[in-house]
């Protein structure tokens, strides 16, 4: 839809059309229209909007923290790569259902408005660090993990054939997700302090999970259709098609994740050969029945759950969940220093909004005296950023002990099955993830992938999955332990 539509109520939130017009994306579209644009699949959208709005009041009440409601737009470009061509900046209305106080920025074309353009940038990427951070990292990996978790300790036999899959990648979550409970989404926490949703922190990630988070679709293709940037193809191999060629998140992903479900489906056909098997296994069924009764009881009653009742139905349960402890929570955990610890490029918090002529005289002054300092004091300060640094530091560190997908999961200890066949599928599953590893190095080298090869463009390594320690910016480890 053009312009972007809000979904926040009307009344009390004013319109829901975006400010953003055809007149000013019109001369970056290489000659096309919006419309031949969004038909030939050239338009993207990053859109923060309705997850700051309700809160904006709040937030920007606090002293040392200034936020909008963020839209940014994006154009495909014939080399594959994503130009950004509009930025929407709002603020709540001043009284219910009136309009909401907007700004639209395009690319530049004098001075000014470059530093104007640079930080509305840097409120796009404030937005979507917050975003990142408290959505995608801790609720979609490390929250929604927990109760599948305790439930398998809980209504499973450490000897059940489920649990033994399932027990690498459950290894030391509980443990992290208590100590980030302490010291990093806790009140007053570490997140609170160095995000720009502040003490809201909690709010936005639990307003997700209740209007927004759905199990069946948290596996990589359907999450890929969910979010527009792939359509269904069956003749594609995971019958989807991505709408960005070169996309080293998903093309990697999909590598994973195909390595995952075949391991995961050649396991479960050896335990559960029919439905039968799958319905009468009273342990299996307690497991996902306290998960969804207890672990999820707020959205217990929810009707896109997936049925427990076949082979097939227990693989894809099992795969979506192996997914998001391994691979999916390495792309998004252990990039955090290398990408984001130089906190100018990705600043988890803003202190000013643009400088306004008409709001404040003195301060757009100062602004155009001098745009750098006025940049620069519009970044954390340097205790908020210190702070942000060593912590994403440490949250991007491999410990020595990890444990990678695919490696032997007998080194040093008694055989973790003593059925030759599950051995065998596992070491399937290992050459799997190698020949995975090996594509990933070839793709990094591959001058044409333009968003993963060139210069000064880091190569996508995040879905590699070996690492030595420390911060490397790669390696899947099997389990969320950090």
């Amino acid at each position: 839809v053009f312009p972007p539509v809000s979904k926040l109520d009307p009344a009390m939130y004013g319109p829901p059309e975006s400010s953003i017009t055809e007149r000013h994306i019109s001369g970056q579209l290489n000659g096309l229209t919006v419309q031949e644009a969004i038909d030939k699949e050239k338009l993207f959208i990053v859109d923060h909007h309705d997850v700051y709005m309700p809160f904006l009041d709040r937030i920007n009440a606090i002293e040392g923290r200034k936020a909008y409601a963020t839209r940014a737009i994006f154009f495909l470009t014939q080399g594959g790569t994503l130009k950004p061509i509009a930025i929407e900046l709002s603020l709540p209305p001043a009284q219910s259902g009136e309009p909401q106080p907007s700004k639209v920025l395009t690319p530049a074309c004098d001075a000014t408005s470059n530093w104007i353009w640079m930080l509305g940038k840097a409120h796009v990427s404030s937005n979507d660090a917050g975003v990142h951070q408290l959505v995608n990292h801790w609720l979609r990996t490390h929250a929604i993990m927990e109760p599948f978790i305790l439930a398998a300790h809980r209504r499973m036999s450490a000897m059940h054939p489920i649990f033994k899959l399932l027990h690498p990648h459950m290894r030391y979550t509980l443990e992290i997700n208590a100590l980030a409970r302490q010291s990093l989404i806790n009140a007053e926490g570490v997140i609170e302090s160095c995000f720009t949703p502040g003490p809201v922190s909690g709010e936005i990630s639990s307003a997700y999970y209740r209007n927004h988070w759905r199990f069946d679709l948290e596996g990589l293709p359907a999450d890929l259709l969910r979010r527009g940037v792939a359509v269904e193809d069956a003749t594609q191999p995971h019958g989807i098609r991505l709408l960005i060629e070169d996309y080293p998140y998903a093309n990697d992903g999909l590598l994973l994740w195909s390595a995952i479900g075949n391991w995961v489906e050649s396991y479960v056909q050896l335990y559960y050969p029919d439905a039968g098997t799958v319905q009468s296994d009273d342990e299996l069924q307690e497991w996902y029945h306290e998960s969804i009764h207890v672990g999820h009881a707020d959205l217990r009653d929810a009707p896109w759950w997936p049925p427990l009742s076949t082979p097939r139905d227990l693989a894809n349960i099992l795969t979506t969940l192996v997914w998001l402890a391994s691979a999916q929570h390495a792309a998004l955990n252990f990039g955090q220093y290398p990408l984001g610890g130089y906190v100018p490029n990705r600043p988890p918090l803003m202190r000013r909004l643009l400088p306004d002529p008409e709001r404040d005289a003195a301060e757009y002054a100062m602004f155009l005296a001098d745009p750098h300092r006025f940049f620069l004091n519009a970044m954390p300060g340097v205790l908020e950023a210190t702070k942000f640094m060593a912590v994403v530091d440490t949250l991007s560190t491999h410990s020595p002990d990890e444990e990678y997908l695919g490696e032997s999961l007998d080194e040093g200890a008694a055989p973790w099955t003593g059925d030759e066949e599950a051995l065998a599928a596992h070491g399937m599953f290992a050459a799997d993830v190698r020949r995975a590893e090996e594509t990933i190095e070839r793709r990094n080298a591959d001058h044409g992938r333009r968003n993963r090869c060139g210069a000064g463009v880091l190569p996508y390594e995040l879905l590699a999955p070996s690492s030595p320690p420390g911060v490397t910016c790669r390696g899947v480890p099997n389990s969320i332990s950090i």
